[in-house]
């Protein structure tokens, strides 16, 4: 079950990037020449219009393939007028952007569902260790907290987050609410050798069943909140706060749905579901912003080499684009090979 629920997952995540691709394309009169998804051999394919959809046999990907994509036809003179590399700058630059864009969107969407049907957890204070460094700091029992070190906080996931990200133990200045008025708490938070962490000594787990207008500021709050989190996590992996053991492929991805699928099934299928979409906004989020990255082969290296050729006023040679794209795709190709190995011997360990 949850390698179906994986691929359901999957689906409509990359389903919903390729497709921002394939609308603006659209658009903007740039031809398609096949939309798919997965990689590798195709399942089953079938022909529509001018554009080719297709299913492949790895679920590791998809793409939006235009005419004349890599620029290589256009030297030849073998493309027609509505091929990618004949089409406005700009007007490629929004399809390109298109794809990160509709992940956003598509998982902003998940926000609003899951706050309207699900409410929010809000930093308030439920429990304070007796022995804590928090009650020494003198907060109490039903403290909302609205900062921490001068950043505001919305969720109460925003508070767990930053104090599992304080892995140096460092000291956090917390601003809390307490009956109508503002306080202050600096806290020097304890480290657990059994568990490796620094704790501030605090339950955090207040509940708001949101209305309306509400719902669409957590919605917006939890998406904030996802994205951070993104990229507090590919700055720990850069800096080696994180070790290969904290990363996942597909194989590591099937084990989580297959983990909270095991967890919310005995609440019933609404339950599950909600889960599910909560992995895939989170998948979502992920996938639009690693695509923003400006490295060759993904979203944003292409749109790295269309921003320069809209200020110089002229495209670099498409032969030299391609080659970087190639070695750029080469390099993300050993990189999914080794994820993809690290997830298989987890389940070894």
């Amino acid at each position: 079950m949850s390698i179906i629920l994986f691929l359901i997952i999957f689906l409509v995540v990359v389903i919903a990037h390729e497709f921002g691709h394939f609308i603006v394309a659209k658009k903007n009169g740039i031809r398609v020449v096949e939309f798919f998804i997965g990689m590798g051999p195709s399942l089953f394919s079938f022909q529509k219009g001018e554009t080719k959809y297709s299913l492949k046999l790895f679920p590791v990907g998809g793409a939006c393939m235009f005419e004349g994509e890599d620029g290589l036809e256009k030297e030849k003179g073998g493309i027609s007028e509505r091929a990618f590399p004949n089409a406005p700058v700009w007007a490629r630059v929004a399809t390109i952007f298109a794809g990160p864009l509709f992940n956003f969107l598509v998982a902003f969407v998940m926000a609003v569902i899951l706050v309207s049907v699900c409410g929010i957890t809000t930093p308030e204070v439920l429990s304070v260790s007796e022995d804590g460094r928090a009650l020494q700091a003198g907060m109490q029992v039903g403290d909302v907290i609205t900062k921490i070190n001068g950043k505001s906080v919305h969720l109460g996931g925003e508070v767990t987050l930053i104090s599992q990200l304080n892995t140096k133990g460092e000291t956090l200045t917390i601003t809390y609410e307490r009956n109508g008025q503002e306080g202050t708490a600096v806290i020097n938070p304890s480290y657990d050798e059994a568990t490796g962490r620094y704790y501030m000594g605090v339950g955090i787990g207040g509940y708001l069943k949101c209305n309306v207008p509400q719902t669409f500021k957590y919605a917006f709050y939890t998406m904030k909140f996802y994205v951070e989190s993104t990229f507090k996590s590919l700055g720990m992996l850069v800096t080696g706060q994180l070790s290969k053991d904290d990363v996942s492929g597909p194989v590591g991805l099937v084990k989580v749905v297959d983990e909270v699928y095991d967890s919310a099934k005995v609440y019933g299928a609404i339950d599950v579901l909600l889960n599910m979409m909560e992995i895939a906004l989170l998948l979502s989020v992920n996938l639009g912003i690693m695509n923003l990255l400006p490295f060759p082969a993904l979203d944003g290296g292409r749109l790295v080499f269309l921003l320069v050729e809209a200020f110089r006023g002229k495209p670099i040679p498409p032969e030299k684009e391609g080659m970087v794209h190639l070695a750029g795709m080469m390099a993300l190709m050993v990189l999914m090979v080794l994820v993809f190995f690290n997830d298989i011997t987890k389940f070894f360990r």
